[in-house]
């Protein structure tokens, strides 16, 4: 049976995928004369930055300065930031914090101002919260905003299929100039359809890749879409093998991707052995900060603790702080564990570690412009180098609206450009019932030897057998893309075994032990810190 076919051509002046925190600040910040389409694969409310719980740094106390972050920054990072990305970011935070203010995000305030807290790697308290929901808070805030824009237009139910490009998707395609890009397909699939949605310039901000793994903090969107698309048009991406694993993810058959937040660890949260192992606190055995260590540290330390052990899990336990506290400041982690019979003011939290953050990406400048000309990455796609090789607590919504403003800016400053005619999308190939059941079977397949081969621990043996599993997978993968019509599972599973391909990839070249990547065959630290930067064949 073959598909429908294609869907008309639609035409907008920027084209924005993605309707988290990037997305929404990129098209609320881009001039009001400029027409924008924001697609969405699901509703907008999806994405990982409504999950967000602990919030967003920024210097507003008198005690703390622009140097202690970005020194801050540094250590978590391993000494792999980029210096002027970081630099950027950091003094771009309060006037963030200011503009989110003004479009009424009701953080949470003591005695009229700002209530800052603290995480892990964090000197000073400058964690800017809502309560312990800053995403949902800040995303619906957003959302409203972006209703009442005239200019942007929502697609919601869209999943990106490929990025549109000039030597490839023209009519009359120039291979006499250099590739640019000209916009996106999106598979409508309420209508089953291809769309092609062109514009002179394309903003991914699409996410991380989290989903990748068996375990994650990760809503199911997060399937490193945005990244792959890049690649496979001709985009270098970088330190793709530093993936973050939150220390603590809530452990419980009922309980899905559930992030108990950095904070309850900034607020005195402990982590601690099961009882019947006598309920010791483990933290101070493995590094001097104990549970306000980076996560990274804090991670490996709950891995080895499960392993030595034996055991499923362990416990982070804040019932030492009055019930009325854990109200005012965790009321959403009460909530979600009363529902599952934990009481957190009287019991310990059981948590493991997750995929959590996705510290590279595509390559980008200061103005998140990427290799490609017209393409744009914002947020947990990119690479800008703020992150390193370990990305510090709370600075991932802060880098969606910095570079969501660099990005707006250089757009603004760019001539109006003709668009040439696009080639519709060929949807001539077949549908096929059994692929389904093939694509979950790899699908699930995937997640859980990245687990086990390219997880918080790794080997050169298990990167070996992870990327010959791969390979294998992306075979099957590319000829059911070539032979059958498109589904959204299709898409993700195409674009997250790439992303898989790429972590497997960074891991081999780096020959160390640095931030996120803790090899056994190379336990030690280089004496220099380089990125890990690939490029497209």
């Amino acid at each position: 049976m073959s598909a429908t076919s294609s869907a008309p051509t639609r035409r907008f002046d920027v084209v924005i995928v993605g309707s988290g925190l990037a997305g929404l600040s990129t098209a609320l910040l881009l001039p009001g004369h400029l027409q924008v389409a924001i697609l969405t694969k699901r509703s907008i409310e999806d994405g990982s930055s409504g999950w967000a719980q602990g919030g967003i740094a920024a210097v507003l106390a008198d005690d703390d300065s622009f140097e202690a972050h970005i020194k801050d920054t540094y250590i978590a990072g391993a000494d792999l930031c980029d210096p002027a990305a970081t630099r950027a970011t950091v003094e771009g935070a309060p006037a963030a914090i200011a503009w989110l203010q003004a479009l009424g995000t009701p953080f949470s305030l003591e005695q009229g101002d700002l209530h800052l807290t603290r995480e892990g790697g964090h000197s000073h308290r400058r964690i800017v919260h809502a309560a312990d929901a800053t995403g949902a808070a800040v995303q619906h805030t957003l959302i409203d905003r972006v209703r009442l824009a005239p200019n942007v237009h929502v697609f919601e139910t869209h999943s990106l299929v490929d990025l549109i490009l000039s030597d490839k998707h023209t009519l009359e395609a120039d291979n006499t100039t250099p590739r640019h890009c000209l916009g996106a397909y999106a598979l409508n699939v309420a209508t089953d359809q291809v769309e092609a949605f062109v514009a002179p310039h394309t903003v991914l901000c699409t996410g991380g890749a989290g989903k990748v793994y068996l375990y994650t903090s990760n809503p199911d969107t997060a399937t490193g879409d945005g990244i792959a698309a890049a690649w496979r048009a001709g985009c270098r991406v970088a330190n793709m093998e530093f993936i973050q694993f939150h220390p603590t993810c809530l452990y419980h058959p009922d309980a899905k991707s559930f992030l108990i937040s950095e904070a309850v660890r900034g607020e005195g949260g402990l982590l601690k052995l099961p009882a019947h192992l006598g309920g010791h606190r483990f933290m101070p055995d493995h590094d001097p900060r104990a549970e306000l260590a980076p996560r990274d540290v804090v991670a490996r330390a709950i891995d080895f603790e499960m392993k030595k052990h034996g055991i499923e899990c362990v416990y982070l336990d804040i019932s030492h702080q009055p019930p009325e506290f854990l109200h005012e400041h965790f009321p959403n982690i009460l909530a979600r564990c009363a529902e599952l019979g934990i009481d957190i003011t009287r019991e310990p939290i059981p948590v493991v570690p997750a995929a959590h953050y996705t510290c590279g990406g595509v390559v980008t400048d200061l103005n998140a412009h990427t290799d490609l000309p017209g393409l744009y990455v914002v947020g947990e796609a990119s690479c800008t180098g703020l992150h390193g090789a370990n990305r510090l607590a709370s600075n991932s919504l802060l880098e969606c609206m910095v570079f969501a403003r660099a990005a707006v800016a250089d757009i603004a400053a760019q001539p109006n450009a003709s668009i040439p005619a696009i080639r519709p999308w060929d949807d001539s190939r077949v549908i096929d019932a059994d692929e389904q059941i093939v694509i979950s079977h790899n699908w699930d397949e995937l997640r859980r030897f990245m687990w086990d081969y390219v997880g918080i621990v790794r080997t050169d043996k298990r990167l070996e057998r992870a990327a010959h599993r791969i390979a294998l997978l992306q075979s099957e993968i590319q000829e059911f893309y070539k032979s059958f019509h498109v589904t959204r599972d299709l898409l993700e599973l195409r674009n997250l075994v790439q992303v898989a391909e790429l972590i497997v990839r960074s891991a081999q070249s780096r020959k160390e032990s640095r931030g996120l990547h803790f090899s056994r065959d190379y336990p030690h630290l280089l004496p220099e810190a380089a990125p890990t930067v690939l490029t497209p064949q």
